[in-house]
Formats: C-alpha cells, sequence, structure tokens
C-alpha cells in the first residue's frame, strides 16, 4: 500500500476546439494556384467587396487581427498574380482568404503538462509564487504545438489558473536570425557535410552571422564554383536545412499568455513539437534562462530540439548536436554540477541515462542510470521533466510501462554531488491512472513533462491518457521520508 497521501485537485485542462489559428492553405500545383486566383480576378470590384464582408462578418470576432492574416497570406502567392492592374485592398485580401483556413490547435488533447516559476513574480503575495505551464496540444492531423497557461499558486498551497483567452495568436517568425558558427559547423560534421563546399561557404562568415550573411555566403559560393555538382547540391540543401530548423519567434507582449502559440515552423518538426519539458536554468553566475528540451517529428523520424528564452516573449528554437540524439525524453538538470551541465535521457526506448557535457547544445556518452524493476516499469522507464533539487538529492518523477502499455508515475532520488548515483527509488507508482483518467486518445496513461516545488507540496502536472490535463499536489517531505526509507516495501 502507498503510504504516501496524494490529493488529485478536481480542475481539469479540457481541450477546446473553439481556440483556432488561421493557417495559409496553398496548392502545391502552381495552375490551381492560378485557378483559385483567377476566379477572384474575375469579380468586379463591388463583388469582391461584398464577398470580403462575409468572409469577416463570418470569422472576425474568432481571431485577434484577420486583416494582418490576410495581407500576409496575400503575399505568399502574390508571385502568381497575372495580371498588370493594380488590385484594391479589399480584393488582395479577399485572396489571401481563399489560400486560409482554420485550424482548431487543440482540438484532439490537451496533454503533456510542465511547469516553472514564472519570469515576473511582481504583485505577488509573500510566499505566493506565479508559475507557468506548458502544455502540448493536438489537433487535426495529430499535428501538435506548445500553449501556455499561467496562474498563481498561494503561500497555503491554493492553486488558481488564469482567465484562457478565447484567441490565440501565432508569433512573428524572425526573418534574418542569428547563429553561432561552432554549433552550425559541429551539426554540419555530424550530419556528413565536413567537406571543401562547406568549408567554403562557412569560412566567409563570423563566429556569430545571420541568415542574410549565410544566404550571401551560399550565393557567392555558388557563383564561383561552375559547374554545381550534385554534391555541391546536397551540400548547399544540407545548410539550407539546417538554417531552416534553427529560428527565433517573437511575440507582441499586448498578447496573454494562453494567446501564444508556437506552431511547428521548421520541415523536421512539420508533424509536430512534442513534449516541451520546460527548466528555469540558473548559471553559475546567477543568471536566469529557461530552456527547454523537445521531440520534433516530420512524419517519419524524430529528432530532440532545444528552446532559449528569458521572457516568454522571444524564443529560439535550436538543433542540438553529440551522438546521443538518439530518442526522446531528455530532461535537463536545473543547474551546472562541478562546472558541467547535466541532462537525463532515454537513448534505447527502455532505461533512464544520464549525461554531462560542457557544451549545453552538444551530448554524447550517456551512461544508464535506472533500469526497469519492477512489473509495472518493466517495459522501459524514462522520465517526467526535469530533476528538482531538494537538500535531500535531486528529485527525480519518472514514468514506467507495464503491462497492456500502462503509464504510471513514480520517483528516484539521486545524490546530490553525484546525480549518477541512486540513493532512493519508490517500489510502487505514486499515480495511477484510475477511473476517467484511464480514458482518452491513448488509453490507461499518467504523464508529466515537469512539476515544481512550492510550499512544501509537489505540484505534479500531469496528462490522462493523451487527452486533458489534471494536477495533482502531494508532501515533499512525505515523499522525501519514502525515498529515503530502507523498507524494501517502498
Amino acid at each position: 500500500m502507498n503510504p504516501i497521501s496524494i490529493h488529485r485537485h478536481e480542475m481539469l485542462l479540457r481541450p477546446e476546439s473553439a481556440r483556432v489559428i488561421i493557417r495559409p492553405y496553398i496548392p502545391a500545383n502552381p495552375q490551381r494556384i492560378a485557378a483559385i486566383i483567377g476566379r477572384a480576378l474575375s469579380l468586379s470590384e463591388s463583388e469582391a467587396r461584398d464577398e470580403l464582408v462575409h468572409v469577416r462578418e463570418e470569422f472576425d470576432s474568432r481571431h485577434l487581427d484577420i486583416t494582418a492574416i490576410f495581407r500576409a497570406h496575400y503575399a505568399k502567392v502574390e508571385a502568381h498574380i497575372f495580371t498588370q492592374r493594380p488590385l484594391s485592398e479589399e480584393r488582395k485580401q479577399l485572396i489571401g482568404a481563399l489560400f486560409s483556413g482554420e485550424y482548431a490547435l487543440e482540438s484532439a488533447a490537451l496533454f503533456n503538462p510542465s511547469i516553472v516559476p514564472h519570469p515576473d513574480q511582481s504583485g505577488i503575495p509573500e510566499g505566493g509564487l506565479r508559475f507557468i505551464m506548458s502544455l502540448r496540444a493536438t489537433g487535426e492531423g495529430h499535428i501538435s504545438s506548445i500553449e501556455f497557461r499561467d496562474g498563481i499558486l498561494t503561500a497555503q498551497g491554493a492553486l488558481s489558473f488564469a482567465p484562457v483567452s478565447r484567441y490565440v495568436s501565432a508569433p512573428e517568425v524572425l526573418p534574418n536570425p542569428s547563429y553561432r558558427k561552432k554549433t552550425f559547423v559541429l551539426k554540419l560534421h555530424e550530419m556528413g557535410f565536413d567537406n571543401d563546399s562547406a568549408g567554403a561557404v562557412m569560412s566567409r562568415l563570423g563566429g556569430q552571422f545571420t541568415r542574410g550573411e549565410l544566404g550571401e555566403s551560399m550565393d557567392r559560393f555558388r557563383r564561383e564554383t561552375l559547374p554545381v555538382t550534385q554534391d555541391i547540391r546536397r551540400t548547399l540543401d544540407c545548410i539550407q536545412w539546417l538554417a531552416d530548423s534553427n529560428y527565433e519567434l517573437c511575440f507582441s507582449p499586448k498578447l496573454a499568455l494562453s494567446e501564444r502559440i508556437i506552431f511547428p515552423v521548421s520541415p523536421n518538426e512539420s508533424n509536430g513539437i512534442e513534449d516541451a519539458r520546460f527548466v528555469r536554468f540558473v548559471e553559475d553566475d546567477g543568471s536566469v534562462m529557461y530552456y527547454a528540451t523537445y521531440t520534433a517529428y516530420n512524419g517519419r523520424a524524430i529528432l530532440p530540439q532545444f528552446i532559449e528564452t528569458e521572457d516568454f516573449l522571444h524564443f529560439r528554437m535550436l538543433t542540438l548536436n553529440g551522438s546521443a540524439l538518439e530518442n526522446k525524453g531528455m530532461a535537463l538538470f536545473p543547474r551546472r554540477i562541478h562546472g558541467r551541465y547535466a541532462m537525463l535521457s532515454r537513448q534505447d526506448d527502455e532505461n533512464l541515462f544520464v549525461m554531462f557535457s560542457d557544451n549545453l547544445h552538444h551530448w554524447s556518452s550517456p551512461q544508464i542510470l535506472l533500469r526497469p524493476a519492477e512489473v509495472w516499469e518493466s517495459v522501459k522507464v524514462g522520465n517526467c521533466g526535469s530533476p528538482i533539487e531538494t537538500p535531500a538529492g535531486w528529485l527525480v518523477m519518472t514514468h514506467g510501462v507495464g503491462p497492456m502499455r500502462k503509464y504510471c508515475i513514480s520517483a528516484v532520488l539521486l545524490d546530490l554531488d553525484d546525480p549518477t548515483r541512486v540513493i532512493g527509488r519508490l517500489r510502487h507508482p505514486l499515480l495511477s491512472p484510475e477511473g476517467n483518467e484511464r480514458e482518452g486518445y491513448v488509453p490507461n496513461v499518467v504523464y508529466s513533462c515537469g512539476s515544481l516545488l512550492h510550499a512544501g507540496e509537489l505540484i505534479l502536472p500531469y496528462a490522462m491518457s493523451d487527452y486533458a490535463t489534471a494536477i495533482a499536489t502531494l508532501s515533499v517531505k512525505e515523499l522525501l521520508a519514502a525515498l529515503i526509507e530502507k523498507d524494501p516495501t517502498l
């Protein structure tokens, strides 16, 4: 019998189909694009104006700035306009609307949460904490994105969420992001492009360069290298892919946190940004950065990637380097250990690993930390987010998969000085799917991507069968006592 008392809160975060964004829907066939544009051009000016009015009457109230979206989508097809006569603003917006469609971000699920302290703690009563929760939102086609919620924990541990906005807005994708040359070149080499062509392109760039500077270097190399062979084209395509996979996003500070959505941008995440594990990272000099690992999925392969943000307004989406990037579930420790970064990972889809690095963006040499030990975790074990520092050790929430692929949540305790050493491990789950928690898109699953400590309690948000999100709290004192206790029945 589990001796730890767990309180399941009544509040649930359920998927809401009415929260939609407008995405471009542009056919791949240029002839179809031209045909759609031709029908819009055949309308009289009054007809075009009236049609736009009808569209705006139906959709304007569902979006914060539908005009800007229609203009942006018109710009994506403007090169296909085959008339020389100037177009009215109304006709341009109507054409933009013809290449647009709503997407319900969380119509299928809102799950796999992580939780961190908010960077802005102003105005919070003493002993309270403002938090940010990230969530995996999944819609049509099982495409996943990252949503956010914020709320407050009182000094007594009461939890409340800020109202959730009806609106959702995608960020601006910065057109000229910057790159770090060292990590960019390292990734090229890992991908097998340690050749003269890559060297020639990169040699013209500084230690920090922009997308524009990279494009100029590639164009110059093409002009100076004739003929352009297949091997050269493959190298340039790879450089382009890597640049596309490292990008920057910026939200307007006017947007509420629940109005911000990180939707897939690069080709390697075209089918989803999955399971972001956010952590508040404190450097040795006291500076703070929020990092997250996530799984990029393109419909065929997965790739661990990285997020950096200081304020949840400006985000850098980055590729990682190293031989250890083989599976899901990387989770960064919240500070350096003996001057090195530390990361939990799962290389073999069975065991939990730990690895260390001098470079935050390069990971290799993982070593096994935990193997399945009990029947309820005998298929595989993994983490449920970044380790949490306590005086007794690093508290790691884990998940185990057992018979019928039932997922449970448990915990282990690692040595603070040497996190390769397990000093405590529960033999039973802390949280198992019960009642309606068993029903959902993937049944019999409870899962989390991150917890936090507050007022003597562990705040554990968790997904219910890949559908909705619930919250449990439990005494940290009781949990640590159970982990340190030598009773073999724990």
